[in-house]
């Protein structure tokens, strides 16, 4: 009673199932699946590709919306200029005060005499101060979603005496200061 079992071939996947177990099905479904035929590398390139293509749109789609200030706010830019000479005036000092004179925000004017700042919508005023010039006061609406741009023209030699007050003042100040030992 001898056995020949490699002559034996199983008749249908039932009998492979039985004969081979669970891998033997699984080796049985994959050999009637048909193959692609295409290179690693180049499904990478068309991933990588794609991702790519649709990060930079995003990020185009997003870019306008970042540069909009948020609802409900308006920017202010203050643009500072010599009255005589109407060169920019840089290192002005910029005090944006509610219509109560409370202070909301301060900015130095740069370089080109800008300075600008996001605000809430509704109304300001703008102080502009500098050791050289005159102060000036100016009123401005900010409306949700705009830019109100306001040109301050500064004079000289108008502050100059109240910078000069101002510095007796404070040293006057701190003269009975020490004088009490504070």
């Amino acid at each position: 009673m001898t056995t020949n079992f490699s002559s034996q071939q199983p008749a249908t996947a039932q009998a492979e199932s039985t004969a081979g177990g669970p891998l033997a099905n699984i080796h049985g479904l994959l050999g009637r699946v048909p193959r692609l035929n295409v290179n690693l590398s180049r499904f990478q390139t068309v991933v990588g590709l794609t991702a790519g293509v649709l990060s930079i749109l995003g990020a185009l789609l997003a870019v306008p919306n970042y540069f909009k200030p948020a609802i409900g706010k308006g920017e202010v830019v203050a643009v500072v200029v010599d009255a005589k000479t109407e060169k920019a005036v840089s290192n002005a000092t910029v005090e944006i005060l509610t219509l109560n004179n409370a202070v909301v925000t301060t900015l130095n004017s740069g370089f080109f005499g800008k300075a600008s700042s996001t605000l809430e919508e509704g109304q300001y005023r703008i102080r502009v101060k500098h050791p050289k010039f005159g102060a000036e006061v100016r009123h401005v609406q900010v409306v949700s979603g705009q830019s109100a741009e306001v040109r301050v023209q500064l004079r000289s030699g108008a502050s100059a005496p109240l910078h000069e007050a101002d510095r007796v003042i404070g040293e006057g100040v701190n003269a009975v200061k020490r004088l009490f030992g504070n």
